[in-house]
């Protein structure tokens, strides 16, 4: 089969490999789409640390079950599937407490790190263990299911903030990460939802997807424009879809006391923070990492029409064509927000 190999940073090449044989309790997944995520993007350059090569990156991904393993009955070839990002165990400790997300020897698709090698989707195939599978619904597209990963991650970052209804919250970054938490604020019955981000058009498209207020650090701060809306106070929660020095930074100058910083974005690998402003302050800072169950109400979103999936999808291309693209996002390209691979 064919594969897009990060054979060193950089350096992305089509390579024959073979097709993998999946064990009882696994799929065969012929990949119909594949989005490139922002860390695949970060792994591309060495950044995260996370992509050490070779691997084969990938983990936003959608197709049709091609065969299924020997202890396999509630799923069949042919069926439309997506996946879980995070391969766990289901006697884990953490899983048995609703926490797959933290679970012992937990794999994320498409990583390698010092601790394991996880071949991911920008393959022609790729296997999975069933316990991690989502049907499509009807009418959903394979571009569009491929979108259910990022989605998923940002209902996530969403649930595990205390937020009330008629709250005001930022948030930093109008990446696919971030415009997705705007849309799931949307929802929750936020009275502001204020996006910081130094590219206008994707403020714009923030704007579209529920935003109230948007703000470019280039010209105004964070802070200032949540002080606005909440008589001097500050945000009463912040969600950074970023992870840098100066992206924390502005969030905890955002923030009033006794509110909640949440990051799911995590570019920097480590960061300094103003311990005694979060203590006196009595502020929460916690991370909010992948996904605990949010794949169904990120597939029924989508389904309904929700989140205008079809304004984030900026390119499509083949395995061939993805040395280009991911140089195009690499390079920040102005209006390029997704990009779908079609192995």
């Amino acid at each position: 089969m064919k594969a897009l190999v990060l054979e060193s940073y950089n350096n992305l090449v089509v390579r024959d490999v073979p097709v993998p044989e999946p064990g009882p309790q696994e799929v065969l997944i012929r990949v119909k789409s594949a989005a490139i995520c922002g860390s695949d993007v970060h792994g591309y350059d060495g950044t995260t640390g996370r992509r050490i090569p070779p691997v084969i990156m990938g983990h936003e991904a959608s197709g049709r079950i091609e065969r299924t393993g020997s202890g396999v009955s509630r799923w069949q070839s042919g069926d439309r599937v997506t996946f879980d990002s995070t391969i766990y165990r289901l006697d884990d400790w953490y899983t048995l407490r609703g926490l797959y997300n933290l679970g012992e020897g937990r794999r994320v698709l498409g990583v390698s790190c010092d601790e394991y090698r996880q071949n991911g989707a920008f393959a022609e195939y790729l296997i999975v263990p069933q316990h991690i599978l989502y049907a499509l619904p009807e009418g959903l597209s394979f571009d569009h299911a491929a979108l259910t990963e990022p989605l998923a991650v940002a209902l996530h970052a969403v649930a595990l903030t205390p937020i009330e209804i008629g709250e005001t919250v930022a948030v930093i970054g109008a990446g696919v990460i971030g415009l997705m938490v705007t849309a799931a604020l949307r929802q929750r019955g936020c009275a502001h939802i204020v996006v910081s981000d130094v590219v206008e058009e994707r403020l714009a498209l923030a704007r579209e997807m529920g935003a109230t207020g948007t703000v470019n650090p280039a010209s105004a701060t964070l802070a200032e424009a949540c002080r606005e809306y909440t008589a001097g106070r500050g945000a009463d929660h912040v969600i950074d879809a970023v992870g840098l020095q100066a992206t924390v930074d502005s969030g905890i100058e955002a923030l009033r006391r006794g509110g909640t910083l949440t990051m799911v974005g995590n570019i920097a690998r480590e960061l300094n923070i103003p311990l005694q402003r979060i203590v006196a302050g009595q502020m929460r800072i916690q991370g909010s990492c992948a996904i605990r169950g949010e794949y169904p109400a990120a597939l029924n979103m989508m389904a309904t029409g929700a989140i205008p999936l079809e304004k984030m999808i900026s390119v499509t291309g083949t395995l061939e064509d993805a040395p280009a693209i991911f140089r195009r996002l690499h390079d920040g390209e102005a209006g390029l927000i997704k990009a779908i691979l079609h192995p």
